[in-house]
């Protein structure tokens, strides 16, 4: 069973993103006051409940230990969940001000901090809640609180010194208090920002991915009428060609021609069905179990099939045929793809050979395709996949474009790199654990 997840929210920081901030910050508070009670009670000798101080301390620290267990618990952290956080945090600043003169304290103004964190990820319904909050403590310490010593020591000493020791006092606390706001204030909203600045470029890549898909899409759509409308003059030039073979001997130049036309047409037959099979399996989230030796034999076979002139070798480590893989139409029609540029490639520089190697790389499969053309502009390889690009005079880069299409949806990468003896390989990483998902990806997108 999975955990229903967090309810959406309006603002670009994440609840359970805020809940790290303030756990974080949590220890400073604690680091900080506990050094302050100690300076305070030994260094300047003040008369201040130490023990009581150093209680609400290691209370505070003691829910930032729960907070960080909780954090690691796979449930979802949702918004009224930080506002409890922001309530106990509230709640033992309160103590710790009740201890130590209230709203005369130079550090009550720390009751800002939490607030201005909670207002980039809470909604405002929460936001209002912990501003509440923060008001009805500051108000409590207000009105109840314990003097601070000399303050309560003032009038009966009657010293203009003690007097003004105590104003120093306070001004150097105010210093303290102002050089800690600003240091908390700008380093965590700073993390705040930079978190908003990567979602924004995950966004943008997501619509430049949309984008690219979209195109994909509309040009797959245009291809499966395309089939459709094809097979009906195909069946006929089939059948006509079968009639004209009948009247014309096999041994006659005429024969020969139309025996190679006939051979044509069959192909465009089998591409044809293809095409409908692949369809098929999609809508029916069929996926095949295959070992990786399996699945690179077959691609192999079919590659030749397609391509019996091309010189292939393949190479197959003996280790990465035992793991069996889920293995849909889609990332064989990726993987015919490579096979057929490196083809063309390697064709266009005058040499048949296409080498195919496939091997394991810890917890992913590592696909490697290797032709030896004249390589792949940078401005092609830097583009490769993120719009219809191709290195092919009267290409239009839809191979390239669908094949990273369905990389990426099994979370993998491909690179094309320049070879230094001639040729370039195109290297294909898949995780080994998206993989095995190939039949939940399959049905999610039909």
């Amino acid at each position: 069973m999975t955990a229903a997840p967090a309810p959406r929210s309006h603002t670009p920081y994440s609840p359970h993103a805020l809940a790290v901030t303030l756990a974080w910050l949590r220890v400073c508070a604690v680091v900080g006051q506990l050094v302050t009670v100690l300076a305070v009670a030994h260094l300047l000798m003040l008369p201040i409940a130490e023990g009581a101080l150093l209680a609400g301390i290691a209370a505070l620290a003691l829910f930032d230990l729960f907070v960080w267990w909780r954090l690691g618990q796979p449930w979802p952290v949702v918004e009224t969940e930080v506002v409890a956080h922001l309530a106990v945090d509230t709640g033992v600043l309160c103590y710790l001000l009740y201890l130590t003169g209230g709203a005369t304290n130079p550090f009550v103004s720390l009751y800002i901090v939490p607030i201005a964190l909670a207002a980039m990820a809470l909604s405002p319904r929460h936001l209002a809640a912990s501003v509440l909050i923060a008001c009805l403590a500051y108000l409590a310490v207000l009105v109840w609180h314990e003097p601070l010593p000399d303050v309560a020591n003032h009038a009966a000493h009657g010293a203009e010194a003690e007097a003004a020791r105590d104003f120093n006092l306070h001004v150097f606390g105010m210093a303290v208090n102002f050089a800690i706001s600003a240091v908390l204030l700008g380093f965590f909203i700073w993390r705040l920002a930079r978190e908003l600045r990567e979602r924004e470029t995950v966004a943008q890549r997501e619509r430049e991915r949309a984008l690219r898909d979209e195109g994909i899409l509309a040009i797959a759509t245009q291809a499966a009428g395309a089939a459709h409308e094809l097979n009906t003059p195909l069946s006929t030039i089939r059948t006509l060609v079968g009639e004209l073979r009948r009247e014309h001997p096999a041994d006659t130049p005429l024969g020969e021609d139309l025996a190679l036309l006939a051979g044509q047409a069959e192909r465009c037959r089998d591409i044809l069905r293809e095409l409908v099979h692949v369809g098929s399996a999609q809508l029916t989230e069929q996926a095949a179990e295959q070992t990786l030796g399996e699945f690179v034999a077959d691609c192999a076979e079919r590659f030749r099939l397609l391509r019996p002139t091309v010189e292939l070798a393949v190479t197959l480590e003996p280790a990465a045929q035992a793991p069996a893989l889920r293995i849909v139409p889609a990332l064989r029609h990726a993987i015919l793809n490579l096979l057929n540029n490196a083809a063309d490639a390697s064709a266009a520089a005058a040499s048949a050979s296409v080498e195919f190697r496939a091997a394991h790389a810890g917890t992913d499969v590592v696909i490697e395709v290797r032709d030896y053309g004249t390589g792949l502009p940078q401005a092609v390889r830097d583009a490769a996949g993120a719009r219809f690009v191709s290195a092919k005079r009267d290409g239009l880069g839809l191979g390239l474009a669908l094949t990273n299409a369905t990389i990426e949806r099994f979370h993998g990468s491909l690179h094309a790199d320049a070879v230094a003896g001639g040729g370039t390989v195109t290297r294909l990483t898949l995780p080994l654990s998206e993989l095995n998902k190939a039949e939940r990806i399959e049905r999610k997108n039909s």
